[in-house]
């Protein structure tokens, strides 16, 4: 791989979700790659503060940010802020999620769908008028939505996120159309289940059964996402736009 076209020094990256789970290894990914990366967290302060430690003493560059992204007057706030110390992004990374329900759908509340909904299609869709200005602009930008592969397996007993992840791959699809005029990419990335803090209370059983569904016979791991997004972020990746790349070891194929 060519290091100057795979470098994304002098560029500004937010990663939603980031300081804990893929999200954090995601901007890892991006900052090694020469990016300053935003990182953005919601609720937990003492352990993004932990998180944000950790990231700096790598040598990495970039800065902290809270905000929820769900909330229009919190994005406009937190892309004013990272304007205002790291500069405009250039690369949009949506990762953040809630915790999901696996439940018949006759038990699902409507509240629960929503959040969902928020999360993954609100979010990406606000988060993406407040960065494309910028990348309409300057004839380059980035947009790398977190999908899932429960899209692909229509998983059952998980509607309310399946059907929140379709509407994201769809919005992803049309903007993919939209913005090539601009050489900006709009790409997605869906992982298969790769065990992260927020899985340890699950049973030994589950993940092996999980595991004997993979054909390359071993779990992900949040490197391979953050490997994956840093291609699509480079200019390896300039020409690839409206994709849907699977990480989960040929458990999907298209």
């Amino acid at each position: 791989m060519n290091s100057a076209l795979n470098s994304l020094e002098g560029k500004v990256a937010l990663v939603t979700g980031s300081t804990r789970g893929l999200g954090r290894t995601i901007a890892h990914a991006l900052a090694h790659a020469g990016a300053n990366v935003a990182l953005n967290y919601h609720s937990d302060t003492e352990g993004a503060e932990e998180s944000f430690q950790a990231f700096r003493a790598t040598g990495a560059r970039g800065a902290l940010f809270c905000a929820d992204i769900t909330d229009k007057a919190s994005i406009d706030r937190l892309l004013s802020d990272i304007n205002a110390e790291l500069g405009p992004v250039d690369i949009l990374v949506v990762n953040a999620t809630p915790d999901q329900a696996q439940r018949s759908i006759e038990d699902y509340t409507w509240s629960e769908v929503q959040r969902l909904l928020d999360a993954f299609a609100k979010s990406p869709f606000l988060l993406t008028q407040g960065v494309v200005g910028h990348m309409k602009a300057q004839a380059w930008g980035r947009i790398i939505n977190i999908g899932s592969e429960v899209l692909d397996h229509g998983t059952p007993h998980f509607s309310a996120y399946v059907a929140a992840k379709g509407a994201q791959n769809g919005l992803n699809r049309s903007l993919a159309k939209e913005l090539a005029p601009w050489k900006i990419t709009v790409n997605m990335v869906s992982p298969g289940w790769i065990p992260v803090e927020r899985h340890k209370g699950v049973q030994e059983e589950e993940k092996e059964s999980y595991l004997s569904s993979v054909p390359m016979q071993r779990f992900g791991t949040p490197e391979d996402i953050g490997s994956a997004v840093t291609f699509l972020a480079s200019e390896e990746a300039r020409f690839i736009s409206g994709a849907n790349l699977h990480v989960n070891g040929a458990r999907s194929v298209q």
